[in-house]
């Protein structure tokens, strides 16, 4: 008689180009598809439906777990936060007020003041709520757009009270019934309600005014009323209306950087090639203060055909764009640095800083597939106290660990399904300056374990 007390063996599972991937929990899968996602944007691999289908489905299977809505609603958090992303956290607010649990609406409420970071999400976040059929909303989702609302002043609320967004956002506040904190916030949704906001001084109320482009631009850089992402996407043109250079170059260096991802200035960089050297220093800000990682550490960027897709479909910004933009941050706070390339084939480039290290990566001449293990075989020829590999993990191979007695690190920039950077890996999802905060902080935990 055959044995009936044996563990059912699970089918193996794939990366999209073949290597045997591994299986991770449900907060890991969670955090794989989100932290470098474009919300329904169609990736190399995947179309962008399907992710946000897994998406949802996830949250369902972490919502099962003890603390599974708070561990969502951290995710959401974090995702707009960290990692600055606009769509993909309200998803995960949506899946939370449709949970409908005991967990789920004790929560809601401060899940969805926490993670609305600008005006234009109330009326998004309805609008990904009524995605499939219009339905009413929660007491709790109510509640939390209502305190959500109450972060803003007049300036916010005019500048995101686009003619163009279905969901207005007086539509929101008619919707919530929310409260003033005061008196003149009180004025302020009166106002906005009645449609007689003031127009905000922006560059696009005045340019459609027929404002002269370069006083417009000139005077609001100079009274520091340019958005960072507005000054980026706007250089070319500044140039071309004839802005002083100096000027251009004094509003870089005043630019706040807190919502702005690091990857956005190689494509400011394209278009405005002569400010390379301002932008690089203006990117070097995201790092503050950032510690050292002592010792000497190897750069695995993957350059693989995969990594040259946009990361959205109206996006010139590219998956290998943000493992540059990665490399060239942690560049800057290695003690010793050593950069290995890879695709089909892999091999060490010269460890330049800044765009000369974009420059050296992209015109590496390693390649087409996905051949990981190579690279980690060159890496580990070169020595290192870490690895830190920079892909999105669609490799044709399947790895081994880092070197004995080092340390190793694969920092995900895409939302594919299946990975290979996990268990002797330190697997760190995302694109954004706050992936080096996790480096150190894993290291920082690791000495004094």
């Amino acid at each position: 008689m055959a044995k009936t007390n044996v563990a059912e063996k699970r089918a193996l599972i794939y990366t999209h180009e073949g290597a045997v991937a591994v299986f991770i929990n449900p907060v890991e899968q969670l955090r794989r598809s989100v932290m470098a996602n474009m919300l329904w944007e169609d990736e190399f691999y995947e179309d962008g439906q399907s992710i946000g289908d897994r998406i949802q489905k996830t949250v369902q299977e972490v919502l099962k777990q003890k603390d599974g809505a708070a561990l969502v609603a951290e995710i959401a958090y974090e995702a707009r936060t960290k990692m600055k992303l606009r769509h993909v956290p309200l998803l995960l607010l949506v899946a939370l007020v449709r949970a409908q649990t005991n967990a789920t609406r004790a929560m809601v409420a401060d899940a969805i003041t926490r993670v609305i970071q600008r005006p234009d999400e109330l009326g998004e976040l309805v609008s990904i709520y009524w995605k499939e059929k219009k339905q009413p909303m929660s007491a709790q989702m109510k509640k939390g757009l209502a305190a959500a609302f109450q972060k803003f002043d007049a300036y916010a609320l005019a500048k995101y009270n686009g003619d163009s967004a279905a969901i207005k956002l007086r539509d929101v506040l008619f919707l919530v019934h929310g409260k003033p904190k005061d008196e003149a916030q009180a004025e302020t949704w009166k106002k906005l309600a009645e449609k007689t906001l003031e127009s905000p001084d922006t560059w696009e109320v005045a340019l459609s005014a027929g404002a002269d482009k370069k006083e417009t631009f000139t005077r609001l850089l100079q009274e520091e009323k340019l958005g960072a992402l507005a000054l980026l996407r706007n250089l070319r043109n500044m140039q071309q209306a004839g802005v002083e250079m100096a000027v251009i170059r004094e509003g870089l260096s005043k630019m706040k950087l807190e919502r702005v991802l690091p990857f956005r200035f190689i494509t400011a960089a394209r278009y405005a090639p002569t400010l390379e050297p301002e932008l690089e220093q203006t990117m070097f800000k995201c790092l503050g203060d950032h510690e050292k990682l002592g010792g000497k550490t190897v750069l695995v960027v993957d350059n693989s055909g995969s990594m040259g897709s946009p990361v959205s479909g109206k996006s010139e910004l590219r998956r290998v764009d943000a493992a540059c933009a990665m490399a060239m941050l942690l560049r800057e706070v290695c003690d010793e640095c050593q950069i290995v390339v890879f695709g089909s084939t892999a091999g060490v480039i010269p460890p330049r800083r800044g765009f000369a290290l974009r420059d050296a990566i992209v015109n590496s001449g390693h390649g087409g597939g996905t051949e990981t293990a190579n690279a980690l075989a060159v890496a580990a020829k070169e020595g290192y106290d870490r690895c830190i590999v920079i892909t999105d993990e669609q490799s044709h191979t399947s790895i081994g660990g880092p070197g004995k007695g080092k340390k190793g690190y694969f920092i995900n920039v895409a939302s594919a399904k299946n990975g290979i950077g996990y268990r002797s890996w330190v697997h760190i999802d995302g694109w954004s300056e706050a992936v080096i905060d996790y480096v150190a902080q894993y290291e920082r935990v690791d000495e004094s374990a």
